[in-house]
């Protein structure tokens, strides 16, 4: 059963990675996918910043590989796997679903997001880059992808004002980080997705500057950077 379970979570984290080729890829939601048009919301990253993707879906490959064939059957390994299962299962279907519904797109991650989560957590301490560093990092970036996501339905949607939106979900992804970072202070990955994404959308509101969200980003990226760095020089020490 423990060797099935890592093959199947192989078998998921390829089929996640190839679902962009299978879907013409994604760079963000089309404008006219929402009632009122999202061309430039204050919550979306800069295009480039969608670029962690390829890196994430190599490193979940990679070590969904090493686990298959050197851990197969050890159980330091087994805690994280039926978790991110789910979530990758999940995700080989999410660009095509945020191609065709945002609202559908954003439930979706969200579903991905949970179990991820749950995955880094339970993820062992031995192989730290096969084992929970490629899941620390695509559960970092879902993190803020799923605000992102949120940002754009509540704005699109006219639940919210576009700034108004932007606002909320910075800080609850903010929130959600510092509390998943407190959780496991002395993983680096899962901040670092988080933070590439603020540099995105501080990049993004740069010009015209877009001071409240430009604040925001700017303190949830220095200051899950800060937790990272003095997690990191306590366990050196």
């Amino acid at each position: 059963m423990r060797t099935m379970l890592s093959v199947l979570v192989l078998l998921a984290a390829i089929a996640f990675a190839v679902s962009p080729m299978l879907s013409n890829g994604f760079g963000g939601y089309r404008p006219d996918q929402f009632p009122i048009p999202q061309a430039d919301p204050p919550i979306q990253p800069a295009g480039w910043a969608f670029s962690i993707w390829g890196l994430i879906f190599a490193w979940l490959v990679a070590g969904a590989g090493f686990g298959a064939w050197k851990r197969a059957g050890d159980p330091g390994w087994q805690g994280m796997r039926p978790a991110l299962l789910v979530s990758l299962a999940l995700g080989a279907f999410w660009i095509e679903t945020a191609h065709h519904t945002p609202i559908g797109a954003t439930v979706l991650i969200v579903a991905m997001l949970v179990p991820a989560l749950i995955a880094f957590l339970r993820a062992g301490r031995q192989d730290a880059v096969w084992q929970v560093r490629p899941v620390a990092l695509y559960a970092g970036w879902l993190t803020a992808a799923t605000g992102v996501s949120a940002g754009m339905v509540l704005g699109g949607y006219g639940i919210l004002s576009e700034q108004a939106a932007a606002i909320l979900c910075l800080v609850g992804v903010t929130a959600v980080a510092l509390a998943v970072q407190a959780a496991r202070p002395g993983e680096w990955a899962y901040p670092a997705g988080v933070v590439w994404a603020l540099i995105g959308i501080l990049a993004a509101n740069l010009s015209p500057a877009n001071l409240p969200v430009l604040a925001l980003a700017g303190v949830a990226a220095l200051l899950l950077a800060w937790r990272a760095a003095a997690s990191y020089r306590r366990n050196a020490a």
